[in-house]
């Protein structure tokens, strides 16, 4: 069945018509949001950050003092990835046909916030496993919603420098959340990492509430952006989906996630066996790290985008990756592994900004923006279901020096398919 959307006649409805399909239209002024709705989008990114950190890297060294063996903690987090993956294009639909982004951000955090206390609670499998679901699709939701919200405020335009923005306090959040629980799980237990999980729910939702709804532009969001003249084709989803430079930009995305997700919480439970007392400490620095980079590097790398294109920042996150992985399968000592998480800090600045930018870039136009994000969300899930069971069974049969090289062929092979076949995707008009 061949599903279209057809253009609707211009209005002058001042924003109030909240639709997702894309109109002709003659060009408007840039949107002016208002600087309470910016600042709030910026501590809504920060905190949800912070939320966010208590999952990942922390819930293996936890589950690893609970007595969970390597292919345990590789089932859940895989169990999370697959339901990831299920919920990704689902969950960009959702966004595109809600009336207020916000209002679904703001249910999905309230789940996180549960999940959290789930995991401090009970981490028996059958509880953990339950809490792994609702975390990942709660996340479904999250990611779209934020670019979603972020276009409706500042539109196509400036959306580049705005996701450059975006990535910076996530990345200052995730350093400010990983001191923090580093520092509780040290003091006090690994345990105590999801209860301040659950207290940073509150501030998020507060700093949600600051953006006013009014503001974010519903058209936009949903990336039906104006244009002079709607072309049929283009709003058709299937069109979308079977679009050349998305299907391979999803294939190297996944192959990004294949070779990334596992390396983390692989080498947190290797340090956690080493030094069990000192786990939660280098894992909190190893992730400030990689994001005190991201929090330098991100805005720049927004720009560098338009002036240079997408394919060169690509290639160089890519590289970076492989170089982590490599130096990850040779080093030895704890505190260097720290260091060595600078070219992680390179790979993320990268992709926190390109990801939404070429999906946008892909999708302009076309009213479907966040179920684009869905299609590329779901080669990330593929990659990231994949990558953890994988790795953990690598390093429990062959040793995790073996895992991390595996891991750093992945990424190259990722570097080639970008210089090979992906086209460039930057629009000069």
């Amino acid at each position: 069945m061949r599903l279209s959307m057809k253009p609707i006649p211009p209005v002058d409805d001042h924003g109030e018509r909240r639709s997702a399909e894309p109109v002709s239209s003659a060009p408007r002024e840039p949107p002016t949001p208002s600087r309470q709705s910016l600042r709030g989008l910026d501590w809504f990114i920060f905190f949800l950050a912070d939320v966010q950190t208590g999952f990942g890297p922390f819930i293996a060294v936890y589950l690893t003092t609970q007595k969970w063996t390597q292919v345990e903690i590789g089932l859940v987090l895989s169990i999370g990835g697959i339901v990831g993956l299920i919920g990704q294009m689902p969950g960009g639909a959702i966004i595109d046909a809600a009336k207020s982004e916000r209002l679904v951000a703001g249910l999905a955090i309230a789940t996180i916030g549960c999940v959290a206390l789930a995991y401090a609670a009970m981490p028996v499998f059958p509880v953990v496993v339950a809490a792994a679901t609702l975390h990942a699709a709660a996340s479904c939701v999250l990611g779209p919603a934020i670019a979603a919200i972020s276009l409706g405020l500042v539109g196509p335009l400036a959306i580049g420098e705005r996701l450059g923005r975006n990535a910076r306090f996530a990345s200052l959040g995730n350093g400010v959340a990983a001191a923090v629980m580093g520092t509780a799980g040290y003091l006090l237990s690994s345990r105590s990492v999801f209860l301040v999980t659950f207290l940073l729910v509150i501030p998020t939702l507060i700093a949600l509430s600051r953006i006013r709804e009014e503001e974010v532009d519903i058209r936009r969001s949903h990336g039906a952006m104006p244009r002079e003249m709607a072309d049929k084709a283009d709003t058709n989803i299937w069109h979308l989906v079977r679009q050349g430079p998305l299907l391979i930009f999803a294939a190297s995305v996944l192959l990004l996630q294949l070779a990334n997700a596992a390396m983390l919480p692989l080498m947190a439970s290797v340090v956690t066996t080493r030094s069990s007392q000192w786990a939660t400490v280098l894992i909190a620095g190893c992730i400030i790290v990689p994001q005190a980079i991201v929090a330098l590097m991100s805005p720049t790398v927004g720009r560098k985008a338009q002036e240079w294109g997408r394919r060169p920042l690509l290639l160089v996150g890519f590289g970076a990756l492989a170089i982590r992985g490599l130096l990850f399968a040779t080093v030895r000592d704890p505190y260097l592994l720290v260091l060595v998480q600078v070219f992680d800090g390179i790979t993320a600045a990268v992709f926190a900004v390109m990801i939404p930018l070429i999906v946008a870039d892909v999708a302009f136009g076309s009213g479907h923006f966040n179920l684009a994000q869905g299609v590329v969300g779901t080669a990330t899930g593929i990659g990231a279901s994949l990558s953890t069971v994988l790795g953990g069974y690598i390093s429990d049969k062959f040793g995790s020096s073996t895992a991390f090289t595996g891991l750093a062929c992945v990424a190259a092979t990722g570097l080639l398919l970008v210089f090979l076949v992906m086209p460039e995707t930057r629009r000069t008009t």
